[in-house]
């Protein structure tokens, strides 16, 4: 039986006919590698562009925000673990094709918005309706978000960004045993962020966790390479609140991530606390 390898991010799943890779959202079908999700929405809202979150890419601006199922990462803290830990018949879906997208995100320009973000789950992981919706959305004036964990291969993430006008980009923590207990490569995700702060607007964004990422000497770290690109990319510094098979964690303190906020201006120029 013929394995064929998917290329998209580095787990390079190996799957046979019919097989489903990591992130339940890639498979073997009929002797190609296909985004099984493709289409496949499980919510889709007009949000505030600052929930992305986004500060700096047009402020005060709606954009229509969707997302499908599935995630190359098996983060225990994850946010949104409904729908990024799923697979297809594990939940309800709508298929939207990326016409339909696009025309609807054109009809809510009356109500302020700008374009398209695709959230919610990892996006990435079903790539082709990413790329065929932004292709489509540049070509009607619309701007592409793409919110992510950027973990993933540089060919294919070439293709994508000429047609992507911003990222907010999780570094999650910075050392790669976390990364490794969460199932990616801070290497990898490093490599992306080089990679796209040379043609997108770029944000980044680290849950801080307590026991887990928040060091002060990580967090150090951690903004220290983000100047190495650009002083001016802005890190949300964001509240960890028990979640999935962490509820047995505290919330992260108020007043840890202010301080630790204070370590990454030290590098940084622009600095945001969320969910204080």
């Amino acid at each position: 039986m013929n394995k064929l390898v998917c290329n998209i991010c580095p787990h390079h799943c190996n799957l046979a006919e019919g097989q489903i890779g990591l992130c339940k959202a890639r498979s073997n079908v009929n002797g190609e590698i296909t985004a099984i999700n493709y289409g496949r929405i499980t919510g889709i809202a007009l949000d505030p562009i600052e929930k992305k979150p986004l500060k700096m890419f047009y402020p005060g601006s709606e954009i229509l925000s969707v997302g499908s199922f599935g995630c190359n990462f098996k983060c225990s803290f994850c946010q949104n673990n409904d729908i990024s830990m799923a697979g297809k018949n594990e939940l309800d879906t709508q298929f939207v094709t990326p016409e339909e997208l696009i025309q609807l995100a054109l009809e809510l320009r009356t109500k302020g918005n700008i374009g398209i973000a695709y959230t919610y789950n990892e996006p990435l992981v079903g790539y082709e309706y990413i790329r065929d919706c932004a292709i489509l959305a540049k070509e009607n004036g619309l701007k592409n978000v793409v919110v992510t964990n950027g973990c993933f291969c540089e060919e294919p993430i070439r293709e994508l960004l000429p047609y992507i006008d911003a990222l907010n980009i999780d570094l999650k923590g910075f050392t790669e045993e976390f990364y490794h207990n969460i199932g990616g490569s801070l290497e990898t995700v490093k490599d992306f962020i080089r990679l796209a702060s040379k043609t997108s607007h770029i944000e980044i964004t680290t849950l801080v966790i307590p026991g887990e990422n928040d060091s002060e000497e990580e967090i150090r770290s951690l903004s220290k390479f983000i100047a190495s690109v650009s002083k001016d990319i802005p890190l949300h510094l964001t509240r960890f609140f028990p979640r999935y098979k962490m509820l047995n964690r505290n919330a992260t303190e108020v007043s840890s991530v202010y301080k630790l906020a204070d370590i990454a201006r030290e590098s940084l120029n622009f600095v945001f606390e969320g969910n204080c």
